[in-house]
């Protein structure tokens, strides 16, 4: 057998390849790394000539049937959660159950209720608009630091705070979508992307305003008729109000006249243009409510933590609530809900195994973008 048949071979590039991987890291990383590499290889390009296959092929569709049929059978059940009935019940739950919880779990169940509001806000901007939003934090950590500085400097209280949170996050997205909500596709996404992190900066060192990377600290807490608001039970009955408050006000949004246009600037924007619709108005509309959402739970954000600082406003945490939206489902309330519950608590109560948590996390949106792309209570698109 000649030297070029034997490099064709396929068996032996399964063996190959991932040797000379392993060669080329040896003098950087070690004997011991170098062998993992070549495992780890050796796995991948065994992996990769199964998927050629045709009993690999049969098995990724049965399992896409599978999970079509789970999907199907949640999304029947959703339709059911949302009847007087059972919305009255996980009411009541979600009012009695924290009462016999530790500080612990309700912190859980406080942190869930931020994410979930923060979700469906995004789910405005991209479930619904079409806008791809990397940097949604940004609004969420203006929100944080106008009531964080109005609070420490002017005395304001939370409740005035709220809506001035809201109103400096919703202008700054009215000075940053005016110009650029003009572009399409990915060029939008990288504007956000670059919002995100110029604004952590600017927290990071304008200390003059900011205090820089040691944030602000003594945050008012919010008063209700004389009582200070501040054990863990207290906040999560407030981030619920707020989160009943946000789902309504998205139902009526997008089963309105504007929530239809959305949908459909969001399956064709030069459709909508072509029927009347409005498109940048509109997508400036959906780019401002979103954010201002954002900017109100930073609001209360700072008031549970009473203090803020830029550490708490990474790009990772874009990432993360992107990925509530689309795991959950674009456009779907119970199904953004229902990511955010996944992403939150599920790591919380797996915490023992936090060394394989993102690892996990990983390859649950990777099988969910291979067998079921529109998330797991979302519709497949144009339907």
């Amino acid at each position: 057998m000649t030297y070029p048949r034997i490099l064709n071979n396929k068996f032996f590039n399964i063996v190959w390849i991932p040797l000379w991987a392993g060669l080329l890291v040896l003098p950087f990383t070690g004997a011991g790394n170098a062998v993992r590499i070549f495992a780890v290889a050796v796995g991948l390009m065994l992996l990769w000539r199964l998927s050629k296959h045709d009993a690999f092929t049969s098995l990724r569709n049965a399992a896409a049937e599978k999970i079509s049929k789970t999907s199907a059978v949640i999304m029947s059940f959703s339709r059911y959660a949302e009847a007087p009935l059972a919305v009255a019940i996980t009411l009541a739950l979600l009012i009695i159950l924290p009462v016999f919880l530790n500080d612990y779990y309700r912190d859980i169940m406080t942190l869930t209720g931020i994410y979930i509001v923060l979700a469906l806000g995004l789910n405005l901007i991209v479930g619904q608009a079409g806008l791809l939003n990397l940097g949604y934090v940004a609004f969420y950590a203006i929100g944080a630091y106008t009531y964080a500085i109005l609070s420490t400097k002017f005395g304001l209280s939370f409740w005035p705070g709220l809506v001035a949170g809201a109103a400096t996050a919703a202008f700054f997205a009215v000075l940053l979508g005016s110009p650029t909500l003009r572009l399409r596709g990915d060029y939008f996404a990288i504007v956000t992307l670059g919002l995100g992190e110029i604004t952590r900066i600017i927290l990071n060192n304008w200390d003059s305003l900011t205090n820089g990377p040691n944030g602000i600290s003594q945050v008012g807490r919010p008063v209700l008729f004389g009582y200070v608001l501040h054990t863990t039970l207290d906040f999560y009955y407030l981030i619920l109000l707020i989160a009943i408050g946000t789902v309504f006000a998205m139902k009526r949004l997008m089963t309105s006249r504007i929530g239809r246009a959305w949908i459909a600037i969001r399956e064709d924007e030069i459709a909508a243009e072509t029927m009347g619709i409005n498109t940048f108005r509109l997508k400036l509309l959906a780019f401002v409510l979103g954010s201002a959402w954002a900017g109100l739970t930073g609001v209360f954000f700072a008031a549970k933590m009473a203090f803020v600082s830029p550490e708490s406003f990474t790009f990772f945490e874009s990432v993360m609530i992107l990925c509530m939206v689309v795991l959950g489902g674009m456009g779907s309330i119970p199904g953004i809900i229902l990511g955010a519950l996944l992403l939150i608590t599920l790591p919380e109560v797996f915490r023992d195994f936090q060394d394989y948590r993102m690892l996990a996390f990983g390859v649950a949106l990777v099988l969910m973008m291979v067998f079921r792309p529109q998330g797991l209570l979302g519709t497949a698109k144009g339907k």
